[in-house]
């Protein structure tokens, strides 16, 4: 089991703003590992089921993902069951259909995009200091019944999750250890392959475990694999993203070694060596360029 967390007390949100954090220990560990914050939108109306029903009947069909809830902690995206029941019906019956739902993307509403904004620009000055250059910001709600499961799996972004309903216990696993997160996991996750993973029985105990409350957030440093089950209530929670163009740079050159180990070779890590990630960045930029180009 890894050691706890020795988070320091959590300065609540000053006035006028949603979030709040212990400044020391957000610059310590923003991307290196996970840390607490709070926040104050517990009784914001944009999570209000109502609100929600809306919103799930003016996205795409594509922005919305759910399926059943009580699922084992491995298991593949396409071996997910469905739960038989349209979005709406999904979320209305939250309480009882045994359902895991996720809104995408939802700052297309204009309402949800002001608070990403106004969340993002909150944490912007810290993040700049270490991860320089906020870009395509991004927010998702997640809507899940009593006891649900979110399969073990990774996420490409620098993310906030915060819990507005509902208890949710969070079991987060260093994503730098080769062996939690192998580096063909790593490229088969950049290449559009899944982002869940197979939990190998000797790591499931190897994890930070964290019990959100209502008013509390987590960081979720990139492609940290992680699994959520809910408490015994509904849950509901916002999550706020970004990424940065370290994070394009890291995906390309995860793409190229999964290029290179096809070819049979055994590709070096990257950031192990920064002449040969620049040489194979900027290769890579050169390929998609000329493929755009020539329409493939």
């Amino acid at each position: 089991m890894i050691d706890a967390v020795q988070t320091p007390p959590v300065v609540a949100s000053p006035a006028g703003q949603w979030l709040g954090w212990n400044r020391e220990e957000f610059e310590r560990s923003f991307t290196r590992r996970p840390f607490m914050i709070t926040h104050q939108l517990t009784d914001h109306p944009l999570f209000q089921i109502e609100r929600l029903l809306e919103l799930a009947q003016q996205l795409p069909a594509d922005q919305i993902e759910y399926n059943a809830g009580k699922l084992p902690v491995s298991i593949s995206h396409d071996e997910t069951p469905m739960n038989g029941l349209s979005p709406e019906e999904t979320i209305r019956r939250i309480a009882e259909c045994e359902s895991w739902l996720v809104l995408k993307y939802i700052e297309r509403d204009p309402a949800y995009a002001q608070l990403l904004h106004e969340c993002l620009e909150q944490v912007k000055p810290l993040t700049e200091k270490i991860a320089p250059g906020m870009m395509k910001p991004h927010a998702f709600v997640f809507v899940t019944s009593p006891r649900s499961v979110t399969p073990f799996h990774i996420d490409p972004e620098h993310n906030f999750l915060l819990q507005i309903r509902g208890d949710k216990i969070v079991r987060l696993y260093d994503g730098g250890d080769p062996a939690i997160l192998s580096d063909v996991e790593l490229e088969n996750f950049y290449c559009d392959r899944g982002r869940n993973l197979v939990m190998k029985d000797e790591n499931r105990d190897r994890c930070w475990t964290f019990t959100l409350k209502p008013g509390e957030g987590l960081h979720f440093p990139v492609t940290f694999p992680h699994w959520v089950e809910n408490s015994d209530e509904v849950s509901i929670s916002f999550s706020i993203t970004f990424r940065t163009p370290d994070l394009d740079k890291r995906r390309a050159l995860y793409r190229t070694n999964s290029q290179l180990r096809s070819l049979g070779l055994n590709p070096q890590k990257p950031g192990q060596n920064r002449l040969r990630d620049a040489a194979f960045y900027q290769a890579f930029r050169t390929w998609r360029k000329v493929s755009s180009l020539m329409g493939k």
